[in-house]
């Protein structure tokens, strides 16, 4: 059942009056249409509607065809037709061929305006679905898509749908509730900048929390850094963590195996409310780094990216600690990343956006650092090559010291993003924290 499937919505058509209501006339264009797109009819029905009120009918007809089948309906009050093309494509590619049949089939109508859909069917191997697009939405106007070898693994957890694929592209591709999350190939777009511009501005990190990042990538890069003694990663989900652990070797690359990585299953608004009441009792569960690999604010992780949560997060903070998370798209969701540099701004004094393309989500990706104290705009680039060559950290495919200070570099649309002060101060008292990512923006 491999195929293509076209749909068309077309309003204000100009074409002679017969083909909305003369069943004949528009048979005979469909079999014209057929022909010339050389597919091969093999029946055909059309029904002329009743008039009502006065006014004609419109015409259903439907022609079947060996490669599958056309659908056309006119409404001749509203000027308009529905199209429907299907082709299978199981024994040879008709997808040109069902292009041209729609197209002249538009042509013929002359629609002043028109709606168009284009859905791939079915795959070429129903168990493994390989052939597969699998699509996700940036926002409600824009999609993008990465074809499938083969499913690999799909489950439904109490909090959402996971799923693994071989892709020719990524290779082992994992998707949480429909989004992309990470792959093979592409891993290190997001995982080393979301870690390391935050752990090498760091004299010598030697803790951190992970707060999601149930794939492992992030625990893997932070753990590169010698310092560091220890990880805790925070995942809600323990399906995450098994799916990583049997499909994503080359992306967690066995640090579920090191020693120095702790593992916390269960909400980590939670586990950081336990840590800071008991920092408070005297305790000292505290990080040099937070990193927040979290699913988008629309999922079950929408309370981590709130002012409250960040400013739960200092009572687990060590003096000249920081966080480090994603902020999302400001190509196509520009209004959630104000939102959440407004939000930092209102808790932390330095707040840092930095920006890249990640090839997996099919956009140019914000992130942001924010701290007390740690200014990761504070290095240069010859600090930080010397830092990774200290450290021995020389296995990185995106990361060096000329792209550190070029990841701050913000485009002016991103720069325009940026809360104003007004704003800023809605949320909290945060004149220096605007100040701070002004400054940050121009630096």
């Amino acid at each position: 059942m491999q195929g293509l499937h076209l749909t068309a919505d077309l309003y204000g058509c100009q074409c002679p009056k017969a083909l909305l209501v003369d069943a004949n006339k528009l048979a005979a264009l469909c079999r014209e249409s057929v022909a010339a797109a050389e597919l091969t009819l093999v029946d055909e029905k059309f029904f002329t509607f009743p008039e009502y009120q006065g006014q004609p009918g419109g015409v259903t007809g439907a022609v079947l065809l060996a490669e599958s089948h056309l659908a056309v309906h006119t409404w001749p009050e509203r000027s308009g037709v529905t199209l429907d093309v299907y082709v299978c494509n199981f024994s040879t590619d008709n997808s040109a061929k069902a292009e041209k049949l729609l197209d002249d089939l538009i042509i013929a109508f002359k629609p002043s305006q028109q709606g168009t859909n284009r859905i791939l069917r079915g795959s070429d191997d129903p168990e493994t679905q390989s052939g597969e697009l699998l699509l996700e939405w940036l926002n409600e106007d824009s999609a993008y898509g990465f074809r499938a070898a083969r499913r690999i693994e799909t489950v439904r957890t109490p909090y959402q749908t996971l799923e693994v694929f071989d892709t020719p592209q990524w290779g082992r591709l994992f998707r949480l509730d429909g989004c992309y999350m990470t792959s093979e190939r592409d891993e290190f777009f997001y995982h080393e900048a979301i870690t390391h511009p935050v752990a090498i501005a760091h004299p010598a990190p030697t803790s951190a929390l992970v707060i999601g990042g149930g794939d492992g990538g992030s625990s893997e890069e932070l753990l590169k850094h010698p310092s560091m003694r220890r990880v805790v990663m925070a995942e809600l989900d323990a399906e995450v963590v098994r799916v990583a652990r049997q499909h994503l070797g080359k992306v967690h690359r066995g640090v579920f195996d090191d020693p120095r990585l702790h593992i916390e299953i269960g909400d980590g608004w939670a586990l950081v409310e336990r840590m800071a009441q008991a920092n408070q009792a005297g305790g000292n569960e505290r990080f040099d780094l937070i990193v927040l690999d979290l699913t988008d604010p629309g999922t079950p992780a929408h309370r981590l990216y709130t002012a409250d949560f960040f400013r739960l997060l200092r009572g687990v903070m060590r003096p000249g600690a920081a966080v480090a998370l994603h902020i999302g798209s400001p190509v196509f969701k520009p209004e959630l990343v104000t939102h959440l540099l407004r939000e930092l701004a209102s808790v932390f004094p330095v707040v840092r956006p930095l920006g890249l393309y990640v090839p997996l989500y099919g956009a140019f990706w914000g992130l942001c650092v924010a701290s007390d104290s740690l200014d990761p705009l504070a290095i240069g680039p010859q600090v930080v090559e010397e830092r990774l060559r200290a450290r021995g950290i020389d296995d990185l495919r995106y990361y060096n010291g000329d792209v550190h200070p070029a990841l701050f570099a913000l485009p002016n649309f991103f720069r325009e993003l940026l809360p104003t002060a007004e704003a800023t101060a809605a949320t909290a008292d945060a004149g220096a924290a605007f100040s701070s990512l002004r400054t940050a923006s121009q630096g």
